[in-house]
Parts: C-alpha cells; sequence; structure tokens
C-alpha cells in the first residue's frame, strides 16, 4: 500500500480536498472533495516528485518533474480531471 507524503497532504489541503490510499489496486491515491470521491491517481508501482526528493535528492527529482510535466501535458492541463489532480498532488 502507497504511503502518502507529507507534500501530498499538504499540496491536498492548498486544493481543499483530502486524500487516502487508493481503493484502486493499480492507483496510489484517491481524492475526496466534500466527502466524495472525485479521481483515482498515481500509478501504482511508479514513482512520484516527493519519492524522488526523498531517495534521489532534489537535482534528480526536478528532473523528473519537468519530464513528466513535459509527458503529460494533455491530460494535467484541464482542471479537475484525474491528469490534473496527479500533476498537483505527486508532482
Amino acid at each position: 500500500m502507497y504511503e502518502i507524503t507529507d507534500y501530498t497532504k499538504r499540496k491536498a489541503k492548498e486544493l481543499g480536498v483530502e486524500v487516502k490510499p487508493s481503493t484502486n489496486s493499480k492507483k496510489k491515491i484517491d481524492v475526496f472533495k466534500n466527502g466524495k470521491k472525485i479521481a483515482s491517481i498515481g500509478a501504482y508501482g511508479y514513482m512520484d516528485f516527493p519519492n524522488y526528493l526523498e531517495k534521489n535528492g532534489e537535482a534528480y527529482a526536478n528532473e523528473r518533474r519537468r519530464l513528466y510535466k513535459l509527458r503529460h501535458i494533455k491530460d494535467r492541463t484541464k482542471v479537475g480531471s484525474n491528469g490534473w489532480y496527479s500533476d498537483n498532488l505527486l508532482w
């Protein structure tokens, strides 16, 4: 089971949402707003910014973040979409 990082918890608070470990075994996090599940994000088994930061340092994490943002430009720009939440909570 994915352990939600302090980074993600802080970002969730800024966005006004709540995060919990996902009930979907292929995802890391379920996102809730006003008690209603609105997204399941983060492919389980892949790293994200806070994990890269912890394991590989800031320079490497920033490069992985840059590449993620380039790779996901289309699905991370629609506010409220799964990609948008993933970008804002995990990257």
